[in-house]
């Protein structure tokens, strides 16, 4: 199935998703990877707030090159998402709806995407400069200090993405293989 969404990704708009289900993002997600991750850690460990909204939000694990001219950034292909998998279960529970990667995730990412109602999509590594064209601005939010790894906030349209794990934990690494293995 498709599906076209609109951010803030809610528990509403997971609810609709299934395992497999092509979706086509527009509006604001934020990008994170591991630096910025371990720092959002950090500051919560000493009790400090997020420098990002998390509530209903989607973070894009992606390091951006440099930006061309003309354009809002350069070419922005997805980060291996088991790298935040350590972090991923915190911010779920701290209410983060959507995580976009690629790779598996492990099985304390999934309970919490279950227990959250969350949802894991991958888009297409390899693919970075056609994900390119569908940010329309991208703004460094805090961390710049890390340079490609700062994180950024960016207005996507239709940004394409696959749901890799849904919001009831079927998982289209896990179905794919199995149905695969049918032929």
């Amino acid at each position: 199935m498709e599906h076209r969404i609109t951010t803030p990704i809610t528990s509403e708009i997971t609810s609709k998703l299934s395992a497999g289900d092509y979706c086509y993002i527009t509006g604001y997600i934020y990008v994170a990877r591991d630096a910025a991750h371990k720092r959002m850690d950090e500051a919560l460990n000493k009790g400090e707030e997020l420098p990002i909204p998390i509530e209903n939000e989607t973070i894009y694990y992606m390091g951006p090159s440099p930006v061309r001219e003309g354009r809002p950034i350069g070419s922005a292909g997805p980060t291996t998402a088991s790298r935040m998998d350590k972090y991923a279960p915190r911010l779920l529970d701290l209410g983060l709806k959507a995580m976009i990667g690629k790779g598996k995730r492990t099985k304390e990412v999934i309970d919490a995407v279950v227990r959250n109602k969350a949802v894991y999509f991958a888009a297409v590594g390899g693919a970075g400069a056609l994900l390119s064209k569908c940010i329309k601005s991208s703004e460094v939010i805090c961390y710049d200090d890390l340079g490609a790894e700062a994180i950024r906030k960016l207005y996507v349209e239709d940004f394409p993405v696959i749901v890799v794990v849904d919001s009831e934990g079927d998982n289209l690494y896990e179905t794919a293989i199995k149905e695969f293995a049918r032929l």
